[in-house]
């Protein structure tokens, strides 16, 4: 099969013009940048929106009666009905905008504590980030609830049969990332929100790896809460979402006091704003949370199917060539997976394999990835994570490989 880059899915080079750091050397190589799971590169249209932004109407919102300020008021609102309409919410208010994923979800446990009691369980799976586990163990250690796990197998997929028999009527949520950052397995959350919701529990779907590659609908989902962040999706860093049903928004306190989020104040009693202004206490990142709408239309253009079915490409390509490499292992073989490859050469350090590939210009990841449960499950000290975007090309994947394969000759 040819590239799917040849078969005029798009323009690979006209993509790849998009991005001015593109066009960089590291040690004297053209950059190759696989560390797209970690955060992704900025197009100039995202670049030229902060510029504008700063330039031409900056000014605080929701509380001037001044053009600036009606001007950035606007902006700001229309973003987030942009990201209501791209994932489907039934409105704008339950678009909460946050400094991050981490953030969302630290804001939902914070709520949970006044809905929890002893003896309540909480189920989370093998696969989180660090920022889907922590604050979970701090919510049942605030209120007695205990904290089960789906386990693992060496695929790298959730055991679901495990998953079904630890459900019952003492659960009360669950949470699952939607594709995992250290090994690209696609959890079918389908399934797993269906069944948390026969058992009567609220489900939390973590996406920050997932919207950079698939559009989620969560009214299709029915998933009551879903987080991600802009970074990895083309646009800046400290700007997140937390979609939540009305229900529960109603349902949860502020995770925050402060100006913005109160209807009135004295010193009896306050208050609180209606949604979504509750969660989004004091002044929020405003020039990002805008340009966060701008970076979903640049991927809104380009078109979620054709990114995937590249990536997909992509990921085979760099999957086959790298298994002809003696030694090596990739780490997370599921049938369901994204464009992520975390692998070893048998013998070696990933941090030495790393570091031969920066000196040769390629940007991978080292280490365990925030996820050191899966790499305890695996018993290595973590892995080389190469992770790819719509902007990376099969000739990089060919650099990689030979990399990979200098790097084993020299640390043999």
């Amino acid at each position: 099969m040819k590239p799917l880059e040849k078969e005029n899915i798009f323009d690979i080079q006209k993509i790849r013009s998009d991005f001015p750091i593109l066009k960089r050397k590291v040690n004297g190589y053209p950059l190759v940048y696989l560390d797209n799971a970690a955060s992704s590169q900025k197009p100039q249209v995202v670049i030229d929106a902060i510029v504008d932004y700063y330039s031409n109407y900056n000014a605080n919102i929701h509380r001037g009666v001044h053009a600036l300020s009606q001007e950035a008021t606007d902006a700001y609102e229309r973003s987030r009905n942009k990201i209501q309409k791209h994932l489907n919410a039934a409105k704008p208010y339950e678009i909460i905008f946050t400094s991050g994923t981490t953030h969302s979800i630290n804001l939902v446990a914070n709520g949970f504590t006044t809905l929890l009691k002893t003896g309540d369980e909480i189920i989370v799976s093998a696969l989180e980030h660090h920022s889907n586990i922590v604050p979970w163990q701090m919510l049942c250690e605030r209120t007695g609830a205990v904290l089960k796990v789906i386990p693992m197998n060496e695929t790298g997929e959730l055991v679901l049969e495990a998953y079904e028999k630890m459900l019952s009527d003492k659960t009360k949520l669950v949470f699952c990332n939607h594709i995992s950052n250290a090994l690209g397995t696609i959890n079918p959350i389908n399934q797993i929100i269906q069944k948390a919701h026969e058992a009567g529990a609220a489900v939390l779907i973590d996406g920050a790896q997932a919207c950079a590659h698939l559009k989620p609908d969560v009214q299709v989902l029915d998933v009551d809460f879903y987080v991600a962040s802009a970074h990895k999706m083309c646009g800046p860093t400290g700007v997140g979402l937390l979609y939540g049903k009305e229900k529960w928004l109603r349902k949860l306190p502020p995770y925050q006091g402060g100006g913005e989020m109160i209807a009135e104040v004295t010193f009896e009693k306050t208050t609180y704003a209606d949604l979504p202004h509750k969660f989004e206490a004091g002044t929020p990142n405003i020039c990002g949370d805008i340009v966060f709408g701008t970076a979903i239309d640049y991927l809104n253009q380009i078109g979620f199917d054709k990114i995937a079915a590249y990536e997909n490409s992509l990921l085979e390509t760099a999957t086959r060539k790298l298994l002809e490499i003696e030694g090596l292992r990739i780490y997370g073989t599921s049938k369901q997976k994204t464009s992520v490859i975390s692998f070893n050469l048998e013998g070696i350090h990933p941090y030495d394999v790393g570091t031969i590939l920066d000196q040769l210009g390629i940007a991978v990841r080292t280490g365990h990835h925030c996820t050191q449960p899966i790499m305890d499950y695996y018993k290595i000290p973590g892995t080389v994570r190469a992770s790819f975007s719509f902007y990376n090309t099969f000739e990089e994947i060919d650099r990689l490989v030979e990399a990979v394969k200098k790097a084993k000759q020299m640390l043999q």
